[in-house]
C-alpha cells in the first residue's frame, strides 16, 4: 500500500509539474506527496526526480520509471472505477470542461436529465473559453471548439453547428442589409475573440467549392458571446452566432438572420458551421462514468447538428 501512495504521488507530480499540484489532485498535503515519494525512492534505491525551490525533473531512472508505472496507475485507475460499479450504474465526481456558450445553452439542459439517470454521479461543470489542462484541473472530459484542440487529446467530433450571421431590425434599416458577404466590409461587424490565442474568429464562408474569408470592419470585439448578442440587439451591428444562440433571438423579432438560403441567390455562399470536439486525456480515461456521459450527450443532440 505504501508503495502504491508512492507511485501515484510521483506520477501525479510528474503529470501536474510539482510536488504541490500533484497532492492537491490526490487531496493530500505536499509534505505528505513528499514523504510519499521519498519512502518510493528508498524501496527502489534510485532518485527517480530532481528537485529545487522552483522546478521538478525526472532523472534517467525516473524517465524510464515513470514510462512503466503511468499506465499501470491508470489502469488501476480504471480497474477501481469497474469495481465500484453496482448493476451498472456508474458513480463518482465527474468535472467537465466546455467551452462557455455550448456549456451555458446546450450543455446545461442536458444534464437535469443525466442526473437523473445516473443519481451516483455528481456532476461540475466548468464553462470557459480559455485552454483548460485536463491534468492538473482534474478534468474528465471537455468540450471544444478548433481552436481550442490540443496534441495529445483524443478528440472526438460531436457536433456542427449551423453558424447565423445576424443583426437587429433597427440596424439593417439604417444601414441597409449586405447581400454578400463581401459587402460586410461596408458595416459594423461585431466580432469574437478567441481566449486560447487572442484572434478574431473569422467569418468564412464557401462558394464554388471554394472556401473563404469575409472580410469585415470591426466596430467591437469581446471574448464572450453574448456580450455580441446583446450588442447586436441594441443596434450595434452585424454578429456571428451559433444557432443555439442565435435562434431564440430570432424567433422573438430581436434579430434577424442574413444570407439564408430562402433570401435569394444573391449571395450563393454557404455558411461554415461551427464544429465542437468531446475529449478526454487519453483512452484510459473511458471510465464507466465518462462513457455514460459521452453516450447520453451524443444522444440528445439535436439529429441536424450530427456530423
Amino acid at each position: 500500500m505504501d508503495t502504491l501512495r508512492g507511485i501515484e504521488s510521483f506520477v501525479k507530480a510528474v503529470e501536474s509539474g510539482s510536488i504541490a499540484s500533484g497532492a492537491r489532485l490526490l487531496g493530500i498535503s505536499a509534505a505528505a506527496a513528499s514523504q510519499n515519494i521519498a519512502r518510493l525512492e528508498a524501496s527502489l534505491g534510485i532518485r527517480l526526480l530532481t528537485r529545487t525551490t522552483r522546478s521538478l525533473a525526472l532523472t534517467e531512472s525516473g524517465e524510464r520509471y515513470f514510462a512503466q508505472v503511468r499506465t499501470v496507475l491508470r489502469d488501476l485507475e480504471l480497474a477501481r472505477s469497474n469495481a465500484t460499479l453496482q448493476h451498472d450504474h456508474p458513480q463518482g465526481r465527474l468535472r467537465i470542461a466546455s467551452s462557455a456558450a455550448f456549456g451555458r445553452y446546450v450543455l446545461a439542459p442536458m444534464l437535469p436529465a443525466f442526473s437523473a439517470r445516473y443519481p451516483r454521479i455528481a456532476c461540475e461543470l466548468s464553462t470557459t473559453d480559455r485552454s483548460v489542462n485536463h491534468i492538473q484541473e482534474s478534468v474528465d472530459v471537455s468540450i471544444r471548439i478548433p481552436q481550442q484542440l490540443e496534441d495529445g487529446l483524443v478528440a472526438r467530433h460531436i457536433a456542427r453547428v449551423p453558424s447565423l450571421y445576424c443583426a437587429s431590425p433597427a440596424y439593417l434599416h439604417k444601414a441597409g442589409v449586405p447581400d454578400t458577404p463581401e459587402a460586410l466590409r461596408e458595416h459594423d461587424c461585431l466580432a469574437f475573440k478567441v481566449a486560447v490565442d487572442g484572434r478574431l474568429m473569422p467569418w468564412r464562408f464557401v462558394r464554388d467549392g471554394v472556401r473563404f474569408e469575409a472580410p469585415i470592419r470591426v466596430a467591437l470585439v469581446s471574448d464572450d458571446i453574448d456580450v455580441l448578442a446583446r450588442a447586436a440587439v441594441s443596434g450595434g451591428g452585424i454578429t456571428r452566432l451559433a444557432a443555439f444562440v442565435a435562434e431564440p433571438l430570432l424567433e422573438s423579432g430581436q434579430l434577424q438572420q442574413l444570407f439564408a438560403p430562402s433570401q435569394g441567390a444573391a449571395n450563393q455562399a454557404i455558411i461554415e458551421p461551427l464544429d465542437y470536439y468531446l475529449c478526454v486525456r487519453d483512452r484510459h480515461e473511458l471510465t464507466p462514468k465518462v462513457r455514460a456521459f459521452i453516450d447520453h450527450v451524443t444522444q440528445s443532440l439535436r439529429d441536424d447538428w450530427r456530423p
